[in-house]
């Protein structure tokens, strides 16, 4: 569901998957990782996804 949540909130952003690894930091094939669930995230690289997202961190956690 955390994934589902970070994809739906980058799509409305209208950011591709390579600018949310740029601002967050993260590799590109990590995000793509998370969205579709198949990778642990730890609540770290949750923030710098918030914050690359430019949201609260209780905005993306489901």
């Amino acid at each position: 569901m955390l994934g589902l949540r970070i994809k739906e909130i980058r799509q409305k952003r209208k950011m591709s998957q390579e600018e949310l690894s740029f601002e967050s930091e993260l590799h590109r094939t990590y995000i793509s990782d998370i969205e579709r669930g198949t990778r642990n995230v730890s609540i770290e690289n949750i923030e710098k996804i918030a914050k690359a997202l430019d949201v609260a961190l209780k905005e993306i956690m489901p």
